[in-house]
């Protein structure tokens, strides 16, 4: 069963710095990701989602492939070529992969402007060690579907990033 976490970090980029940690450590065998999407808000007030997955491109690619393959049976590929992007680039931008879109939309529509969420869905994990690679990156959960004490060891390793002394500033001067 995989559990999903969102937190909520004061930027696009800050998510992004942690999805790719994560992704990191799922290279290290710590973690085990299904999807990972970032949900910013704009200043304009509308919700963007930056997908993991381009469903869109992959479908294109193997819509080309299957089209190929077709239009070589018929004589005509490069009309199977076509069609089959087309019909593939489609079936991409129709399917939605991992995290359902529209709940990462609702939830998300509650951040400031500027704030973004990073959602993840994940099959496994050795927490210990997983939140002590995030935990410097700050955030604040706002949902998850862990258990309580799984979920309360997320809180606070987070709520460490946010109460930790800043380093002294050096004036080279």
């Amino acid at each position: 069963m995989s559990d999903l976490v969102a937190i909520i970090y004061p930027s696009e980029a800050k998510a992004e710095e942690v999805r790719q940690r994560l992704l990191t450590l799922q290279k290290e065998y710590l973690i085990s990701i299904s999807d990972a999407v970032i949900a910013a808000k704009t200043e304009a007030g509308p919700v963007k989602l930056n997908q993991l997955v381009n469903t869109t491109a992959v479908g294109a690619v193997s819509g080309s492939f299957w089209g190929l393959l077709i239009g070589l049976i018929f004589l005509n590929p490069l009309l199977g070529v076509a069609l089959g992007a087309a019909s593939g680039a489609l079936g991409g931008a129709l399917s939605d992969y991992g995290i359902d879109d529209a709940f990462m939309k609702e939830l998300s529509e509650k951040l400031q402007p500027g704030n973004a969420a990073l959602f993840v869905l994940i099959k496994n994990m050795t927490p210990d060690k997983v939140l002590r690679e995030i935990q410097d990156a700050g955030g604040t959960v706002l949902k998850t579907s862990l258990d309580d004490t799984k979920e309360q060891q997320l809180r606070d390793a987070l709520a460490k990033a946010a109460t930790a002394p800043l380093p002294p500033e050096t004036n080279a001067a």
